[in-house]
């Protein structure tokens, strides 16, 4: 499994699936023991394929799961 989606997994499980439930990188960092640069770089890749939204949230940056990557992640446990 690609790493960018074993991220996604992760960022799924931790419950950031919709924008109430956004994290900031550094709340993503902790949750899933990653480095924040390389946090980054997995949302990145995420964000090019429209599983994971990016928004502003009281001053920060804040991301959580689309529907899309809710469905890409729930396509692997069928």
């Amino acid at each position: 499994m690609p790493d960018d989606i074993r991220f996604l997994c992760s960022l799924h499980n931790v419950g950031a699936t919709s924008s109430e439930k956004s994290l900031t990188i550094e709340e993503i960092s902790t949750w899933i023991v990653m480095e924040p640069d390389k946090v980054t770089e997995n949302l990145d890749k995420l964000i090019k394929n429209d599983y994971v939204h990016m928004s502003f949230i009281e001053g920060a940056r804040k991301y959580h799961v689309t529907i899309d990557g809710i469905r890409k992640v729930l396509s692997m446990y069928s």
